[in-house]
């Protein structure tokens, strides 16, 4: 009789700790969706809210995007592209132009490459619900083989900005490799 009670003693005290888990969990999904109380050294000067609410029809586009560039299927590259593009290029320079201008601009120096080969790291969907904007982040390792023998790699980080299913605005930054 001692041994049941005892059992059932061990059995009621291990219940009690499930179920303090259990509250402290619900406590713990509570608390990530409020508000942080973090007194942030920063405030952000366009936004702070971001969610991955982007359709993955968007997050296709764009990376084929880079699959076409890779397999110098300048056709497909242009069918992502918005009627007008804003380019910040990794060297710095800036543009802003119609479709057909930008592919005439990719084409020229993509041209001079006899192959590229792209290692894409990763990406991530970003959604500001109170901008409205869309956005798809790459990281990727990039080799360039060009027509003389020259081979550069580098790495990139970029941000395409997405509005109806099209590249609006692309921003390019990059790593020589050693």
């Amino acid at each position: 009789m001692k041994k049941i009670l005892l059992c059932f003693a061990c059995g009621i005290f291990l219940l009690s700790c499930n179920s303090d888990k259990e509250n402290t969990a619900a406590t713990a999904t509570t608390d990530s969706t409020a508000k942080s109380t973090v007194d942030m050294p920063y405030t952000a000067s366009y936004s702070s809210n971001f969610t991955t609410d982007i359709s993955d029809a968007d997050l296709k586009m764009v990376l084929m995007t880079y699959k076409d560039w890779e397999n110098n299927n300048m056709s497909g590259l242009e069918a992502g592209l918005a009627d007008t593009v804003l380019v910040y290029f990794s060297t710095g320079d800036t543009v802003l132009l119609p479709k057909a201008g930008i592919i005439k601009l990719f084409t020229t120096f993509r041209d001079s490459l006899s192959s590229v080969k792209i290692d894409m790291g990763g990406w991530h969907k970003m959604y500001a619900p109170d901008k409205k904007d869309a956005f798809i982040v790459t990281w990727y390792d990039e080799t360039d083989t060009y027509k003389n023998g020259k081979v550069d790699s580098a790495s990139y980080h970029d941000i395409n900005q997405i509005k109806d299913g099209k590249i609006i605005w692309y921003a390019q930054y990059k790593r020589p490799k050693k």
